[in-house]
C-alpha cells in the first residue's frame, strides 16, 4: 500500500513538472511571436505590401494558437477552444503561404490560390463544426487522433501551402541571393511545419518546430546590426522584396 502511494505521488509530481516545462516553453514562444507580429504589423502599416499583410496576419494567428497552447499546458480544456486551435494551426499556414507567394508577383497564381484557400477554409470550418472532438490533452500537450473529416480538411489547407512555401523559397533565393530573405522563408516553412507535424501525428516536434521557426524569422526580419547603428543598408534589399 505504501509503495503504491509513493508511486502515485512520484507520477503526480512528474506530470506537474511536464506541465510546467510546457507552460514555460510556450510562454517564451508566445512572447517572441507576439513581438514579431507587432513589428510586422508596424512594417505593413508603413509599406502596405501584400506579403507583409499576409505574414503579419499569419504571425498573429500563430501567436493566438500558441496562447491557446499556454492555456492547454495548465490542463484547461474546452471543445470550442480546441476547435479554434485546430483551425488556426492549419489556417496560419495558408496565410504565410500567401505572403510568400506574393513575392513572385504572379497575379493568376495568387488569385487561384486565394480561391482554393477560401474553398478549403470553408470545408475545414464545416468539418470542425460537425465533428465531435474529445479531450486531446496529454500532460498539457495537444495530442490525440483527429476525426477523419477534420484531418482531411486540415491537410487540404496545410500540405499544399507547405509545398508552395518550399517552392517559393527556392525561387526567391535563386532570384535575389539575399540570405536574410531565405531565413524568413525557411522560418515561415518551419513555423508552418509545426501545425503540419501535428496533423501528421508528430506532436513531439510541435514546440521545437515553433521555437526554431520563430528564431529564424527574427534573424530574417530583424537587422540586429542596425540596432547598434543608424546605417543599416542591408535592410533595404529585403524590404524591396517584401
Amino acid at each position: 500500500m505504501t509503495m503504491f502511494a509513493i508511486r502515485g505521488t512520484v507520477s503526480e509530481c512528474k506530470v506537474i513538472q511536464i506541465n510546467t516545462e510546457v507552460a514555460a516553453t510556450t510562454l517564451v514562444i508566445l512572447i517572441l511571436s507576439a513581438m514579431l507580429a507587432v513589428l510586422l504589423t508596424s512594417d505593413y502599416l508603413r509599406k502596405r505590401t501584400i506579403s507583409l499583410a499576409m505574414w503579419s496576419s499569419g504571425m498573429w494567428a500563430f501567436s493566438f494558437s500558441v496562447a491557446m497552447e499556454v492555456v492547454f499546458s495548465f490542463g484547461i480544456y474546452d471543445s470550442i477552444l480546441i476547435k479554434a486551435y485546430l483551425f488556426l494551426v492549419a489556417f496560419l499556414v495558408e496565410l504565410l503561404a500567401m505572403g510568400s507567394m506574393a513575392l513572385l508577383q504572379k497575379r493568376l497564381a495568387m488569385v487561384s490560390y486565394v480561391v482554393y484557400s477560401l474553398a478549403t477554409t470553408v470545408f475545414l470550418v464545416i468539418a470542425l463544426a460537425v465533428s465531435d472532438i474529445g479531450n486531446l490533452l496529454l500532460n498539457g500537450v495537444v495530442y490525440g487522433p483527429l476525426p477523419l473529416l477534420v484531418t482531411i480538411g486540415s491537410s487540404l489547407l496545410a500540405f499544399p501551402a507547405a509545398i508552395i512555401l518550399v517552392v517559393v523559397s527556392i525561387i526567391s533565393y535563386r532570384k535575389t541571393r539575399v540570405l536574410r530573405l531565405v531565413s524568413i522563408i525557411i522560418g515561415v516553412i518551419v513555423v508552418s511545419a509545426a501545425g503540419t507535424l501535428y496533423i501528421a501525428s508528430f506532436p513531439a516536434f510541435l514546440y521545437l518546430a515553433e521555437f526554431i521557426g520563430i528564431l529564424l524569422l527574427w534573424i530574417g526580419f530583424i537587422d540586429f546590426g542596425g540596432l547598434f547603428s543608424k546605417r543599416h543598408l542591408k535592410r533595404e534589399s529585403v524590404d524591396r522584396e517584401i
